[in-house]
């Protein structure tokens, strides 16, 4: 076993290969949380709750598709010898770029006296078509991590490079959406065009999508390209694995003694605690990036290019400090580190509720936000490929039920901001100045509090995976604090043979 260990540490390109891989879905995740209340709010004039129900329907859709998508990408063989994991991911980005165009344009055929109902109607399609692509993607790109890596330092440095790509695509969203303000400030008549959204930036979020969608095909096409799966080498090595190396058209084998099915897992409380800890971190991440928006045009007061300016800055500081956390994780522990970016998000909570008028002061709250939300992020996913550890065969359904307590909160989360919201007929009324500036500081402060209670259960009951036996009873409970993780994935090695009594590599807090 100890000769499948320096398969833990990919080279360098395949590394590179597998980091660009969730590129496309990163790009349009930017402009869906950024910038879809803004497109069909403030620049399509609908209702708060016509607004809201567009999100909630896409948060509803993909919590639906990623636990299913999940079980499938389990299950499923895949397409020839391409592997399960790239065949859902390539399912998954061609929906993606058939349907995101779509989203962020007016309706075929309409205009601003049509119906909202109309639009809601034409809109909902798309938008679920979306979502299935955008799970299929995630899913499947996040189940390759505990296959492509088994040392757990490893797995939080290929989630740090991933989170990488994160950044450099909602850089890339915020850069060009900059220079089209840009451009159409400079060719506007009217003056306010540069400082109000409306109408005439219709054009400017169509063309936005459209430049998204041509980049993010190209790093789709590097991954494929570059990226290997290992399920079908381990095959030609040693002629027969336990659970992915089973016959791929026998779906119905049962798994071998030690390895969990998805039934399993939702008898695992540790996978309640890890599942907590993640949807509060999402909820920290994407409502943040939600209304970042609405609060500098409509609290701040500030000009509309600031709507590009301020999520650069916040994910300018992500990237850097991306290059940090496998150094800090190694010192101090996943959870510490987790809770050292849930301290800055807290203290840009404090400063948004205290500093009402802050001007040009935004720029260090947002590196604050920016690095807070880059640093629970990534330590967040790093739980949840440990809390996977061997167990790579179901690690997709474990990704999505994850993914669906994440966007069912966030759908729900964002259908309640929007219900709550002071302004009925207007675009925005006075009330929008105070409102916005409560919805940052709650979104961030006090969700962190929720995510303060996950963390401190972690700490307070140690991970503890129980393996089933062959007959689906239990045989014993495995400490995930162990105190040597690198020699537990060494003789574990990447082949995932383990017996009943071998343990898992730990969340190390």
């Amino acid at each position: 076993m100890m000769s499948d260990s320096p398969e833990a540490s990919l080279p360098a390109l395949r590394r590179l290969s597998y980091s660009v891989g969730h590129f496309l879905n990163d790009l349009c995740a930017s402009m869906w949380f950024t910038y879809l209340l803004v497109f069909y709010h403030s620049v399509l004039g609908f209702q708060n709750t016509n607004a809201g129900v567009l999100l909630l329907v896409g948060q509803i859709a993909d919590g639906v598709c990623t636990p299913l998508i999940g079980y499938e990408s389990d299950k499923t063989p895949g397409c020839g010898s391409y592997g399960k994991r790239k065949t859902w991911h390539l399912v998954g980005t061609i929906s993606v770029l058939l349907s995101f165009p779509f989203i962020f344009n007016q309706c075929l055929s309409c205009d601003l006296s049509t119906p909202q109902w109309a639009s809601l109607t034409y809109f909902t399609p798309f938008i679920i078509v979306f979502q299935f692509g955008w799970a299929a993607t995630q899913i499947s790109h996040l189940s390759l991590i505990p296959e492509l890596v088994t040392c757990e330092h490893e797995k939080v440095e290929l989630t740090a490079y991933r989170y990488a790509f994160t950044v450099i695509a909602n850089i890339t969203v915020y850069a060009v959406a900059w220079l089209l303000f840009h451009f159409q400030s400079q060719d506007g008549e009217d003056p306010t065009i540069a400082d109000n959204l409306g109408p005439a930036d219709i054009t400017v979020f169509r063309n936005l999508s459209l430049i998204v969608v041509g980049i993010g095909a190209v790093f789709s096409l590097l991954f494929h390209l570059g990226t290997r799966e290992k399920g079908r080498p381990r095959q030609e090595e040693d002629g027969s694995s336990p659970g992915e190396r089973e016959p791929l058209l026998n779906t119905t084998v049962a798994p071998p003694t030690g390895q969990l099915q998805w039934k399993h897992w939702l008898t695992q409380p540790s996978f309640y605690q890890v599942a907590l800890l993640y949807m509060s971190t999402r909820l920290i991440v994407n409502l943040s990036q939600t209304y970042i928006s609405m609060y500098l045009t409509y609290t701040l007061l500030l000009p509309k290019k600031y709507i590009a300016t301020i999520p650069l800055v916040m994910f300018l500081s992500g990237f850097a400090s991306s290059f940090v956390m496998k150094p800090v994780s190694k010192l101090i522990g996943k959870c510490m580190t987790y809770f050292l970016g849930l301290l800055l998000i807290l203290v840009f909570s404090y400063w948004v509720l205290l500093d009402t008028t802050m001007g040009e002061k935004v720029y260090g709250a947002a590196v604050l936000l920016g690095v807070g939300s880059a640093t629970i992020l990534v330590m967040s996913l790093a739980m949840t490929a440990e809390l996977i550890g061997d167990q790579t065969h179901s690690g997709a359904f474990v990704y999505g039920a994850m993914s669906f307590t994440d966007k069912v909160a966030n759908g729900l989360g964002v259908m309640m901001i929007q219900t709550l919201h002071p302004c009925r007929t207007m675009i925005c009324c006075p009330g929008c100045v105070w409102y916005y500036h409560y919805v940052m500081v709650i979104v961030t402060g006090g969700v962190s509090v929720l995510a303060v209670l996950g963390l401190c259960s972690i700490l307070i009951w140690p991970i503890k995976i129980v393996r089933p036996s062959k007959r689906g009873h239990v045989t014993g409970s495995i400490n995930s604090h162990s105190k040597d993780l690198r020699e537990v994935a060494g003789l574990m090695g990447s082949d995932g043979e383990d017996s009943e009594s071998s343990e898992q590599p730990s969340l190390d807090c």
